[in-house]
Protein backbone atom coordinates (compact mmCIF):
# COMPACT_ATOMS: atom_id res chain seq x y z
CA UNK A 1 0.00 0.00 0.00
CA UNK A 2 1.35 3.15 -1.24
CA UNK A 3 1.66 6.32 1.69
CA UNK A 4 1.31 9.27 0.44
CA UNK A 5 2.71 12.58 2.50
CA UNK A 6 0.34 15.43 3.09
CA UNK A 7 1.12 18.07 0.46
CA UNK A 8 2.53 21.53 2.00
CA UNK A 9 1.85 24.53 0.96
CA UNK A 10 4.70 27.02 0.38
CA UNK A 11 2.95 30.77 0.49
CA UNK A 12 5.09 33.13 -0.69
CA UNK A 13 5.59 36.48 1.27
CA UNK A 14 3.26 39.61 0.92
CA UNK A 15 4.82 42.01 -1.06
CA UNK A 16 6.83 44.30 1.23
CA UNK A 17 4.65 47.19 0.12
CA UNK A 18 1.83 45.54 1.46
CA UNK A 19 3.79 45.38 5.03
CA UNK A 20 3.07 47.71 7.77
CA UNK A 21 5.69 50.29 7.75
CA UNK A 22 6.90 51.02 11.79
CA UNK A 23 7.80 54.18 12.51
CA UNK A 24 10.54 54.64 15.03
CA UNK A 25 10.91 58.12 15.34
CA UNK A 26 9.53 60.29 17.95
CA UNK A 27 9.14 62.94 15.80
CA UNK A 28 9.28 64.45 12.02
CA UNK A 29 12.78 64.47 10.24
CA UNK A 30 14.96 67.30 10.05
CA UNK A 31 14.37 68.69 5.67
CA UNK A 32 17.19 71.26 6.40
CA UNK A 33 20.44 71.33 8.51
CA UNK A 34 19.79 74.85 9.78
CA UNK A 35 19.76 75.50 13.29
CA UNK A 36 19.43 78.20 16.08
CA UNK A 37 21.30 78.78 19.01
CA UNK A 38 20.19 79.59 21.73
CA UNK A 39 22.20 81.63 24.44
CA UNK A 40 21.47 82.80 27.68
CA UNK A 41 23.82 85.01 30.15
CA UNK A 42 23.40 86.27 33.38
CA UNK A 43 25.69 88.83 34.08
CA UNK A 44 26.70 90.37 37.36
CA UNK A 45 24.24 93.13 38.95
CA UNK A 46 26.86 95.66 39.50
CA UNK A 47 27.97 95.08 36.33
CA UNK A 48 25.02 94.65 33.62
CA UNK A 49 25.20 98.62 32.43
CA UNK A 50 28.52 98.06 31.79
CA UNK A 51 28.36 95.02 30.05
CA UNK A 52 25.58 96.03 27.32
CA UNK A 53 27.42 98.77 26.86
CA UNK A 54 30.53 97.28 26.18
CA UNK A 55 28.58 94.64 23.92
CA UNK A 56 26.50 97.36 21.87
CA UNK A 57 30.36 98.77 20.80
CA UNK A 58 31.77 95.40 20.09
CA UNK A 59 28.92 93.30 18.69
CA UNK A 60 30.31 93.90 15.15
CA UNK A 61 33.98 91.80 16.00
CA UNK A 62 31.14 88.77 16.95
CA UNK A 63 28.28 89.42 13.66
CA UNK A 64 31.95 89.37 11.51
CA UNK A 65 32.05 85.75 12.06
CA UNK A 66 28.10 84.45 11.91
CA UNK A 67 24.95 85.91 11.98
CA UNK A 68 22.81 87.62 15.29
CA UNK A 69 18.77 86.91 14.75
CA UNK A 70 18.22 89.13 18.07
CA UNK A 71 19.92 89.89 21.32
CA UNK A 72 17.48 90.91 24.02
CA UNK A 73 17.86 92.24 27.74
CA UNK A 74 15.45 90.25 29.95
CA UNK A 75 13.43 92.19 31.96
CA UNK A 76 10.48 89.95 33.39
CA UNK A 77 11.06 86.46 34.50
CA UNK A 78 15.18 86.59 34.96
CA UNK A 79 17.50 89.41 36.30
CA UNK A 80 20.17 90.79 35.11
CA UNK A 81 20.61 88.37 31.75
CA UNK A 82 20.69 88.83 28.43
CA UNK A 83 19.37 86.54 25.91
CA UNK A 84 20.21 86.07 22.32
CA UNK A 85 19.58 83.85 19.27
CA UNK A 86 22.84 82.99 16.63
CA UNK A 87 21.66 81.10 13.52
CA UNK A 88 24.30 78.60 11.94
CA UNK A 89 23.48 76.78 8.31
CA UNK A 90 25.19 73.20 9.87
CA UNK A 91 27.47 71.91 12.99
CA UNK A 92 30.74 72.11 10.89
CA UNK A 93 29.80 75.88 9.84
CA UNK A 94 29.12 76.62 14.07
CA UNK A 95 32.66 74.64 14.79
CA UNK A 96 34.18 76.92 11.90
CA UNK A 97 33.01 79.83 13.81
CA UNK A 98 34.29 79.17 16.80
CA UNK A 99 37.50 78.30 15.94
CA UNK A 100 38.26 81.65 13.81
CA UNK A 101 36.63 83.42 17.31
CA UNK A 102 39.61 81.72 19.15
CA UNK A 103 42.11 83.00 16.90
CA UNK A 104 40.28 86.91 16.07
CA UNK A 105 42.95 89.09 18.28
CA UNK A 106 40.57 91.65 18.56
CA UNK A 107 37.26 89.73 19.55
CA UNK A 108 39.85 88.36 22.54
CA UNK A 109 41.46 91.58 23.53
CA UNK A 110 38.47 93.66 22.79
CA UNK A 111 35.76 91.79 24.21
CA UNK A 112 36.03 88.50 25.47
CA UNK A 113 39.04 89.32 27.74
CA UNK A 114 36.71 91.77 29.11
CA UNK A 115 32.96 90.59 28.80
CA UNK A 116 33.58 87.05 30.75
CA UNK A 117 34.81 88.48 34.25
CA UNK A 118 31.03 90.32 34.15
CA UNK A 119 29.25 87.18 33.72
CA UNK A 120 28.34 84.88 36.52
CA UNK A 121 27.28 81.90 33.97
CA UNK A 122 26.26 81.08 30.36
CA UNK A 123 23.92 78.60 29.10
CA UNK A 124 22.79 77.52 25.73
CA UNK A 125 20.27 75.27 23.30
CA UNK A 126 20.55 74.03 20.08
CA UNK A 127 17.04 74.00 18.48
CA UNK A 128 15.39 73.66 15.43
CA UNK A 129 12.51 75.54 13.62
CA UNK A 130 9.44 73.50 13.92
CA UNK A 131 8.09 72.13 10.65
CA UNK A 132 4.80 74.36 10.46
CA UNK A 133 6.76 77.52 11.60
CA UNK A 134 9.05 79.99 10.00
CA UNK A 135 11.09 82.79 11.30
CA UNK A 136 9.03 85.99 10.99
CA UNK A 137 9.95 89.47 11.83
CA UNK A 138 7.65 91.74 13.57
CA UNK A 139 4.81 94.36 12.29
CA UNK A 140 7.67 97.23 13.18
CA UNK A 141 10.45 97.62 15.08
CA UNK A 142 10.08 98.78 18.92
CA UNK A 143 7.69 96.68 21.34
CA UNK A 144 8.69 93.86 23.42
CA UNK A 145 9.14 90.02 22.92
CA UNK A 146 7.90 86.98 25.37
CA UNK A 147 9.57 83.94 25.07
CA UNK A 148 7.69 81.10 26.42
CA UNK A 149 9.45 77.75 26.83
CA UNK A 150 7.26 74.45 27.52
CA UNK A 151 9.04 71.58 28.58
CA UNK A 152 6.23 68.68 27.32
CA UNK A 153 6.08 65.08 28.39
CA UNK A 154 8.65 62.48 26.87
CA UNK A 155 7.62 60.63 24.11
CA UNK A 156 8.27 63.67 21.52
CA UNK A 157 6.33 65.95 18.53
CA UNK A 158 4.62 62.64 17.56
CA UNK A 159 2.72 62.31 21.09
CA UNK A 160 2.21 65.98 21.45
CA UNK A 161 3.11 67.67 18.23
CA UNK A 162 -0.26 68.72 16.76
CA UNK A 163 -1.59 69.46 20.43
CA UNK A 164 1.50 72.03 20.50
CA UNK A 165 0.76 73.23 17.14
CA UNK A 166 -3.05 74.08 17.96
CA UNK A 167 -2.19 75.63 21.57
CA UNK A 168 0.31 77.97 19.59
CA UNK A 169 -1.63 79.24 16.80
CA UNK A 170 -4.44 79.67 18.41
CA UNK A 171 -3.13 82.63 19.58
CA UNK A 172 -1.54 83.52 16.41
CA UNK A 173 -4.68 85.61 15.03
CA UNK A 174 -5.45 89.24 14.70
CA UNK A 175 -5.99 91.04 18.09
CA UNK A 176 -3.28 88.48 19.62
CA UNK A 177 0.54 88.83 19.42
CA UNK A 178 2.61 87.75 16.63
CA UNK A 179 4.27 84.85 16.73
CA UNK A 180 7.91 85.08 15.50
CA UNK A 181 9.23 81.65 15.64
CA UNK A 182 8.32 78.67 17.22
CA UNK A 183 10.85 75.87 18.04
CA UNK A 184 11.85 72.68 19.12
CA UNK A 185 15.32 71.68 20.98
CA UNK A 186 17.84 69.08 19.60
CA UNK A 187 20.59 69.89 22.31
CA UNK A 188 20.16 70.66 26.02
CA UNK A 189 16.73 69.42 27.46
CA UNK A 190 14.90 67.03 25.45
CA UNK A 191 11.17 67.72 24.55
CA UNK A 192 11.02 71.27 25.30
CA UNK A 193 9.57 73.43 22.92
CA UNK A 194 9.90 77.29 22.24
CA UNK A 195 7.31 80.07 21.52
CA UNK A 196 9.10 83.76 20.47
CA UNK A 197 6.35 86.27 20.44
CA UNK A 198 6.12 90.10 19.62
CA UNK A 199 3.68 92.72 21.74
CA UNK A 200 3.46 96.15 21.25
CA UNK A 201 4.17 96.77 24.76
CA UNK A 202 3.69 95.03 28.34
CA UNK A 203 0.48 96.38 28.82
CA UNK A 204 -0.48 95.00 25.28
CA UNK A 205 0.59 91.68 26.41
CA UNK A 206 -1.09 91.50 29.68
CA UNK A 207 -4.52 92.88 27.59
CA UNK A 208 -3.73 89.79 25.13
CA UNK A 209 -3.14 87.55 28.60
CA UNK A 210 -6.57 88.13 29.94
CA UNK A 211 -8.23 88.33 26.51
CA UNK A 212 -7.51 84.71 25.97
CA UNK A 213 -8.90 83.60 28.98
CA UNK A 214 -12.43 84.30 27.67
CA UNK A 215 -11.66 83.27 24.13
CA UNK A 216 -13.19 79.56 24.24
CA UNK A 217 -11.29 78.79 20.75
CA UNK A 218 -8.14 79.68 22.67
CA UNK A 219 -9.39 78.07 26.08
CA UNK A 220 -10.03 74.68 23.96
CA UNK A 221 -6.71 74.03 22.48
CA UNK A 222 -4.76 75.07 25.24
CA UNK A 223 -6.58 71.67 27.86
CA UNK A 224 -5.79 69.47 24.85
CA UNK A 225 -2.35 70.58 25.01
CA UNK A 226 -1.74 70.62 28.83
CA UNK A 227 -1.96 66.99 29.31
CA UNK A 228 1.35 67.02 27.60
CA UNK A 229 3.11 69.38 29.69
CA UNK A 230 5.20 68.75 32.40
CA UNK A 231 6.11 72.64 33.36
CA UNK A 232 6.62 75.91 31.51
CA UNK A 233 8.32 79.84 32.06
CA UNK A 234 8.75 82.64 30.18
CA UNK A 235 10.76 85.58 30.15
CA UNK A 236 9.53 89.49 28.89
CA UNK A 237 12.43 91.16 26.55
CA UNK A 238 13.38 93.96 25.24
CA UNK A 239 15.90 94.13 22.54
CA UNK A 240 18.83 96.00 22.43
CA UNK A 241 19.92 98.90 20.55
CA UNK A 242 22.28 96.10 18.69
CA UNK A 243 20.04 93.55 18.06
CA UNK A 244 18.99 92.75 14.75
CA UNK A 245 15.54 92.11 15.72
CA UNK A 246 14.15 95.15 17.24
Amino acid sequence: MLKFRPAVLLLKPAAAAAQPRVRLSSCPQQEHTTFYEFRTYSIRPDQNAAFLKLTNEKIHLRTAHSELIGYWSVEYGGLNQVFHIWKYDSFSQRAAVRAALAQDPSWISEYISKAIPMLTSQDNEVTYLVPWSRLQKPPRDGGVYELASFQMRAGGPVVWGDAFQAAITSHDAPGYGKLVGAFHSEFGPLNRVHALWWFESADQRAEVRHKAHTDARVVAAVRNSVVHLDSQRNRLMFPCPFSPMK
